[in-house]
Parts: C-alpha cells; structure tokens; sequence
C-alpha cells in the first residue's frame, strides 16, 4: 500500500478519537447471527481498524488477531483491548494486505469488514480451521456505482463457494456473507 494510503487511514482515525468500551460490537449485519459465533478458539481481524469487533470475539472467548495497515488504528485496538480486559486475548500487528495474508493459525473465525482484497481469497479459506466461519462485510455494486474496491453482484457467494453459506446479502452499496467451512 502506498505511504500516501497509510497516511490516509492514520489521520482518519486520528480524527476519529477512542472508542468507549460500549460500543464494542460485531459489525451490525453480523449481529444477528452472534449466536453462530463460537465461544473459544482462535479468530483473525483483517483490517481490524480500532479493534472494536476483535474485542468483541475477546469478549466471547476467543484469542484475536488482528491487523491493520494503520499503526494509529493497531494503537487504538490495543488501547481498547486493555480498557475492556482483553488485552491478554487480543495481539495487534501492523500489516499491508497487500503483501498478502501473515502466516499464522488456523482461524475458527476469520473476520473481514470494508475490506476487499480478492488476491486474498483463496488464502482465508486456506487460513479457515475446519468448521471455522468466514464473515465478510464490503462495498458493493449492488445499489451503488461500480468502484475498484466494490464486489459484483454474486461476487462473495462465487468466490466462496466452497463454504456453507449461513446468511448473506447484497443491497444498498454492501455485499456481505456469513459462511462456515465444511
């Protein structure tokens, strides 16, 4: 990712202050499906922002990992992941996507939300513990323009076709899935 890109995404959420501890949470189209979420294991936060749905999976008794391209978001996760009491269930690591997904465990949750890299695709379904859940949350075509970094139509359903497929949807400029690996 471009220094420019970096640069970007640090003064936003320099702008953006703290999050309160109340506002820790799944992403809202995933909230109703928390119950399918499990209760321990280990969960991977891609462009994990400030942290606030990695504490979230913290909360609920899993190990996170998280990633951002922003050091300012990464300090901003940790900050909260210690405010919460989660500190010791959640590691924040500065990295560019673009270089690909980090080595690391299988995940039983791998989570991705308003991020769309599709060169990494097929490596968060290799990165999946079997009976691990993929939640993916990005901008879409469907309701909106087209854009570098919007899905098709059917895009997320296609290329993962290879999980089960618990709930998704496509309106409004978003494209999301919920889906398990067999």
């Amino acid at each position: 990712m471009a220094d420019a890109d970096r640069t970007r995404w640090d003064r936003r959420y320099r702008e953006q202050g703290s999050t309160p501890p109340g506002d820790v949470a799944l992403p809202s189209v995933f909230q109703p499906y928390a119950s399918q979420f499990p209760r321990a294991g280990n969960a991977v936060d891609l462009a994990c922002g400030v942290g606030a749905a990695a504490v979230w999976l913290a909360r609920r008794g899993l190990h996170v990992w998280g990633c951002d391209v922003s050091p300012v978001a990464i300090a901003r996760a940790a900050e909260l992941a210690a405010r919460c009491g989660q500190a010791e269930r959640c590691t924040f690591v500065v990295a560019d996507l673009d270089d690909g997904l980090p080595p690391g465990e299988p995940a039983d949750v791998l989570l991705c939300n308003k991020f769309r890299d599709r060169k990494l695709d097929d490596a968060m379904i290799d990165r999946l513990a079997p009976g691990g859940i993929l939640a993916i949350n990005v901008l879409s075509e469907v309701g909106a323009s087209p854009g570098p970094f919007r899905a098709r139509p059917g895009e997320l359903l296609q290329a993962f076709a290879a999980l089960e497929v618990i709930a998704d949807d496509e309106a409004d400029g978003e494209a999301w899935l919920l889906a398990r690996l067999g």
